[in-house]
């Protein structure tokens, strides 16, 4: 005769309800619901956090992955590079280039930092920031204010809505007054090389007509409650970072001072093929990346992996991004 301790008791109770459930199944003939055709579809892509009072909100504009391109590195071999990519546990010979601008609630004011690729047709990998600011709960209608970091086209085409109309119809646009005077001067578009030429072409396709709605803005000047400008040049001439500050709270906004920072935090004398000034970017991105490193800011780039939040550790030969923790709650 076999005994049952107490133990052995306690057992075999607690399995009594999944074996009641299996059982129940059996009898009744019951079966599981079949699993959903997958979607192919990625979910919404917005990420919320606090800088004191203020509310950011990472808004994804989407992302592009593509060949490594020969002199995506101007002073590096592809087979540096791809030695990073490796260790990184990327693929070789590609990248992914996400682009992130940010929704800026200062409670009195809805402001966007950057714009996008703009609308693309068909089945695109990029220009997802109007469908995301969408399940944010935000119409272009409600952003007050647009500020522009510098005017290459995945940071401005934004601007314009499908039919050309503007897309922001309520904002005011603030953009740096050395870009705004660069970009716009048709003495620097006569000399500029062959390879910026469409780069002007572009400036003066998005910003025409909107000559009233323009306020240019200095560096080191507190352009929008909580928004100051921070001179960042050598990407391009006016290329400005930004510090959001509330409170004891601070985000530093690096804009494109880092392309993928996989590659040029780790290497910050590597100069990315859009730098137009490579040697003052790479002076720019240690300054910036040294007073991250010791002042432990936040820091948001609109290159960095989605939602684009991290901080800066210097490491013996440059620099590491820390990913933020993702928080469930603001």
């Amino acid at each position: 005769m076999t005994t049952l301790s107490r133990r052995d008791a306690l057992i075999a109770s607690a399995t009594l309800p999944a074996a009641t459930a299996i059982g129940g199944l059996a009898m009744t003939g019951a079966t599981p619901a079949a699993a959903q055709t997958p979607s192919g579809q990625q979910v919404p892509s917005i990420y919320r956090y606090k800088i004191g009072d203020i509310e950011v909100t990472a808004v994804s504009d989407g992302a592009r992955v593509g060949p490594l391109q020969d002199g995506f590195v101007r002073n590096a071999s592809r087979d540096d590079v791809n030695t990073v990519l490796d260790k990184a546990f990327l693929p070789k010979d590609q990248l992914m280039n996400q682009f992130n601008p940010l929704l800026i609630n200062t409670g009195g004011k809805l402001v966007l930092i950057d714009t996008g690729n703009g609308p693309q047709a068909g089945n695109a990998t990029v220009g997802k920031m109007f469908a995301n600011l969408a399940w944010a709960g935000v119409k272009p209608s409600d952003i007050s204010t647009v500020v522009i970091s510098h005017f290459h086209g995945d940071h401005i085409n934004g601007l314009r809505a499908a039919d050309g109309a503007l897309a922001f119809p309520n904002a005011e646009i603030l953009v740096p007054e050395v870009e705004w005077k660069y970009w716009t001067d048709e003495g620097e578009a006569s000399r500029a090389p062959e390879r910026a030429k469409g780069n002007f072409a572009n400036v003066a396709k998005v910003f025409k007509d909107l000559d009233s709605r323009i306020k240019p803005y200095a560096w080191d000047k507190e352009i929008v409650p909580g928004i100051t400008s921070v001179e960042a040049a050598g990407h391009t001439p006016g290329h400005t970072a930004f510090v959001v500050a509330s409170g004891n709270g601070k985000l530093f906004v690096q804009s494109d001072t880092t392309n993928n920072p996989t590659l040029f935090a780790q290497n910050p004398e590597w100069q990315v093929m859009f730098d137009m000034d490579g040697a003052k970017a790479v002076e720019t991105r240690k300054r910036v990346w040294d007073m991250l490193a010791a002042e432990r800011m936040q820091v948001a780039g609109y290159h960095f992996m989605f939602p684009a939040l991290g901080f800066a550790e210097k490491t013996d030969t440059g620099y590491r991004l820390v990913p933020a923790v993702w928080n469930p709650v603001l």
